[in-house]
This record gives structure tokens, sequence and C-alpha cells, in this order.
């Protein structure tokens, strides 16, 4: 664990080891701690760590059936309601898998969890609260121990340990033999070997492998487990600090929101004053669709304008009203005829004439005129009348 920043509670005092902790822990009372602390943690090179201390806690292993694994986070208080003397609506729990069905648990007082929130609000980023027995090093069928002047901590398994007075720990120990049966080796860290070898049954003696050092030094040969057993969920997981964002952001937050309110507030009255806009056209396009088309009805003006246009302005062939009044005004003049009357149909293309000319002579040359325009002229009738003669002819595009 030397990637680990830990900090911890000494004599209910917050105190941590800096990298290399040569001096041992730093009380996090002083100024000059706490500014060392939080440039470590800024650095985000080491992990910060806080170590729960082993009493406020209770570590359990715990085997679910498959069907229980879903629902584990709301059925384990309940799960756990008979092994535990206090209520659990007080008790924070958390748990982490060891295996498919096995997990690790961990206990704590709701109480004691706000108390170390408290505690820990002046070095945001530490994240990461772990049990503090289970930051010491361990192999199976081994205890190990580290003793410190009125306390020691232990670690009995993978999810297993306590921390105790250092007076209790014989009795302990014996309870723990009693129930899981005696350790291949006991590793203690301490200061006094004799004192502390004392601590342990005489039968079990010879099991010591006893080391100077302190939780610090036991730490640096633990390994970090790949999904450590943090008590940092449910009520008290890592959340994102909204509130100090807010607090960094507010008035850049309040001026983006100002100026996007202006912005739309300006889009709308363009948006206003451009569909106003847009009605005062429609209304003088549609006024001016019927001072030239006074009947019949108006569904779109501008649409049925340009239809109206189109067929009087016709096509580049001269198939259009206009075109073909002027081509056959052309030939009749050249006759020396003249139109009596003259109807469009536009769906046909063409015009029925009715024309007066000299002779049947002049009507003559007047339909092989249009054909020669390249028009094709029908004679339905003619006749004379007085010294001249009256003819009606259809004349259209060519096919």
């Amino acid at each position: 664990m030397r990637d680990l920043v830990v900090i911890r509670l000494i004599a209910g005092r917050l105190a941590w080891y800096p990298p290399g902790a040569s001096e041992g822990a730093q009380w996090l009372d002083q100024e000059e701690a706490q500014a060392r602390l939080r440039a470590v943690i800024s650095q985000r090179k080491l992990t910060p760590v806080f170590a729960v201390p082993g009493e406020a806690l209770r570590l359990l292993p715990l085997q679910i059936a498959a069907e229980e694994r879903r629902h584990l986070a709301l059925s384990l208080p309940f799960m756990l309601e008979e092994e535990l003397s206090e209520d659990v609506g007080e008790l924070h729990f958390a748990s982490v898998a060891r295996g498919k069905l096995d997990y690790a648990v961990a206990v704590c007082s709701r109480d004691k969890m706000a108390g170390y929130q408290h505690l820990l609000e002046p070095f945001p980023g530490i994240n990461q609260w772990l049990p503090e027995p289970l930051l010491l090093p361990w192999q199976a069928g081994e205890w190990c121990l580290v003793l410190e002047a009125e306390r020691a901590i232990v670690r009995l398994g993978e999810c297993e340990g306590f921390a105790i007075e250092r007076q209790m720990l014989p009795t302990m120990l014996d309870a723990a033999r009693v129930e899981s049966g005696s350790p291949a080796a006991i590793v203690i860290y301490g200061q006094d070997q004799a004192a502390d070898t004392a601590l342990v049954a005489e039968e079990l003696q010879s099991l010591v492998q006893w080391r100077q050092g302190d939780l610090y030094a036991a730490m640096l040969v633990a390994e970090m487990p790949a999904q450590p057993l943090n008590l940092r969920q449910g009520e008290w997981a890592v959340r994102l600090p909204l509130e100090r964002w807010w607090q960094q952001w507010r008035v850049a937050a309040m001026l983006f929101g100002a100026a996007v309110a202006l912005h739309m507030l300006a889009t709308w009255s363009d948006y206003r004053q451009l569909e106003q806009e847009n009605l005062a056209l429609r209304g003088a396009v549609q006024e001016s669709y019927r001072q030239a088309f006074p009947r019949g009805a108006v569904v779109d003006a501008e649409k049925q304008l340009q239809r109206q246009l189109d067929s009087m302005t016709g096509s580049p062939q001269g198939s259009g009203f206009v075109g073909l009044v002027a081509r056959v005004g052309n030939v009749v003049a050249a006759a020396d005829g003249s139109i009596v009357s003259i109807n469009y149909n536009s769906k046909a293309a063409e015009v029925r004439l009715n024309l007066l000319a000299a002779d049947y002579d002049a009507v003559e040359r007047i339909r092989s005129g249009f054909v020669r325009d390249g028009l094709q002229a029908t004679l339905e009738n003619s006749s004379a009348q007085g010294d001249q003669v009256r003819a009606r002819m259809r004349v259209g595009g060519s096919s």
C-alpha cells in the first residue's frame, strides 16, 4: 500500500502519515500539516484513505443465495439483524463482493459515520474509508497484530478483524482461537518484543514473528485489494460537490443565464416582427390578386396568381396566351384581315377566331400563314358578309 496516504484517529486526534513517514504520524490540528495534506490530495498522485477505527465497526463475512444478490443493499440490515445488538436503523452497512455469493460486510454506527464526515470536511477528496484492521498485511492461516501503547489492531482473516484495548487482547485472541482454531503464524508489529509476545497465550508464543514497527510499517508490506471494503456507500457515497461548484460558478452562471434570456427575448421580438410583416405581405398579395381576378375562391393567392401569369405569358415555344395571340395577330394583319372576336382555351392551348377577310382567297392565305408560322389552323366555317367574307378558325400550337 505504498501508493496510499492514510489518515486516522489516534487518541481522538486526527493524524496522517506523509509519504515515507520517517517522522511518524503528523497531527492534523496543526496548520502546516493540514496544508501539506491538502497539497498531497490535490496532486492526485497518491490515494488518500481514512482508516475507520476498528473499535467503531464490526467486520462480518456473509454468504448469500443467488436470488438475494439483486436486492442485497436493501435487505442486508435485516439479514444481519439477529447478529447485532443495536437497532439496525441506527447502523450503516457497507459490503463488497469477494466471490459470486461471498461478501465482506462492515457495520458502523450512523452517528460515528456522521462524526467522521465532519472531521474530514476540511480535506475534500478523501473518498476511501477503509476498516483499520483490513489495512494490515494478511495471508491465509496467519494472524496479524499491530500493538500500540493503549490499543491493539488485529486482522484474523480476509474480512475479519477488530481493534481493542491492549489489556483485553489475550481474551479476544483466545475467543478467536476457540472459534476458528489456532493460526499457523502470528505476525506482531510493536515496540517491545517481550511485552508484546507476552500478550499471546503461552502455547502460541512459538508461532510469533515479531517485527518492530507501527501501523504505517505494517501497511507498507500489505497489498490493496482490487475491490476494497469502502464504507462510503449509500448515504455516505461520494457525490459531486454541486454546492461548492455553485459557489464558485454562480456569478458566471447568472451572467450566462441573463445573456441567454436576452438573446431569446431578442429572437422572439424579431420573430414577432417578421410574423407581422409576413401577414401584411400576404394581405397585400391577396388584395392584388383580387384586383386582377375579382371572382373565384382564394386559397393561396401567390400560387394562384403565379398559375394565371404562367398561362398568360406562355412557354418559350409560344404556346401561352400572349405569345399565341401575337402570332395570330401578325398573320391576320399581313393578309389585310381583321379579328372580330377571340376565345382562348388554356387547357388545349388554342384560340377560336372570328375574322373578316376581303374574299375567300384571303381567308385561305390567313390559314396558310398560320401553318407557315408553325401553328395548326382549322377552318371551321366561312360565309359571305356583304362584300367581305366572315370565317371561323381554330388555331393552336404545333403538335
